[in-house]
């Protein structure tokens, strides 16, 4: 069964939830446009995701937990209330530190822009 996305002026609640296994990785895409996306991630501590990139330029903002991203030569810690922004095509890997719940932001690359 496909999951409903959000529509324009509904209210997400992104916080944790009761039924949230943090100790799963498992990612929502919340809502989806033609031009963005939203997506609910959770990574237990010790998961990772190897470098990789986006065409679009992307947040990612950690509500829970503790999180390393490297990205620009670098790592750097991203906890509970902290956001990070890459550039469309900026190469990025992640590693959860904790059980963690993250909140992406995707702006669709489109052709031609």
């Amino acid at each position: 069964m496909a999951l409903e996305h959000a529509s324009s002026g509904q209210v997400i609640d992104v916080r944790r939830r009761d039924g949230d296994d943090l100790s799963q990785f498992s990612a929502i895409a919340l809502a989806k446009t033609d031009e963005l996306e939203l997506i609910r991630m959770c990574m237990p501590k010790g998961k990772t995701m190897p470098e990789h990139h986006v065409l679009g330029e992307i947040t990612l903002l950690c509500l829970q937990g503790q999180v390393a991203v490297d990205a620009h030569g670098r790592e750097q810690l991203l906890g509970p209330g902290q956001m990070l922004y890459l550039h469309g095509g900026q190469a990025h890997a992640l590693a959860a530190r904790e059980d963690s719940l993250l909140l992406l932001t995707i702006l669709m690359h489109k052709a031609g822009r």
